[in-house]
């Protein structure tokens, strides 16, 4: 029986997909806003382990139902990544432009695929779990889209449910306290009903560090 179950599960289309936004971690490039107080190379061993901690977690939902994880990438190259972050995934680079631009273009992408539900994610938030990633997945049965708000007033996820709308980031000014409110406002404008996931908390500047994962506890406390 489970092993009709496993094969069953295999033979299912996917209709959903999970894109991952993140950087090949070449020291000096990334993390930056941490180099002051954590130096290129830890602040580049960093965005490593929080890359290969959310594509774990990825990886774990996807092997609770059928879905895509799709990595898209700044740095490096496709084999560099591959090499990096194994076979299980696909691999695209990032559109050029702003956050905003880039996320439009990953889920015009993913639908143009045929997917019918698609969450995109960042590297930068160490609580996000593969349960979170399926809440997020579940709730768009039931709304057009669904945010995971941060604590610093941006969105560590996003989920839709149909083809993205451009005036989505209308007026939005990406690294400000506003992004969420923005956001919002423009769903509402849009007619798009949306649901939020638990608040959590990015780590992008040197007060964030206390919200790491253990790894990462480690590796700031492992100084040279």
């Amino acid at each position: 029986m489970n092993h009709l179950n496993k094969l069953k599960q295999k033979n299912r289309v996917e209709k959903e997909a999970i894109i991952i936004f993140t950087r090949f971690p070449i020291p000096g490039q990334a993390k930056t806003r941490l180099i002051p107080h954590l130096g290129e190379d830890r602040a580049a061993s960093l965005q490593r382990s929080m890359t290969e901690h959310t594509i774990a977690e990825a990886l774990k939902a996807k092997t609770m139902r059928p879905m895509a994880v799709e990595i898209y990438y700044k740095g490096g190259n496709s084999k560099e990544i591959e090499k990096w972050l194994g076979k299980n995934c696909s691999y695209h680079e990032q559109y050029s432009g702003d956050l905003g631009v880039k996320i439009i273009d990953a889920f015009t992408r993913s639908f143009g695929k045929g997917f019918e539900k698609v969450i995109i994610i960042g590297t930068d938030c160490p609580s996000l779990s593969s349960s979170i990633m399926l809440k997020g997945l579940e709730q768009l049965n039931n709304y057009n889209i669904i945010i995971g708000p941060a604590e610093d007033g941006g969105f560590y996820l996003m989920g839709l449910s149909r083809p993205p709308e451009p005036a989505l980031f209308h007026n939005v000014h990406w690294g400000k306290d506003t992004v969420l409110e923005s956001v919002l406002a423009n769903t509402d404008t849009l007619n798009l009903s949306h649901d939020c996931l638990p608040v959590l908390s990015d780590i992008d500047r040197p007060e964030d560090l206390v919200h790491l994962h253990q790894a990462g506890k480690d590796l700031i406390h492992n100084k040279k």
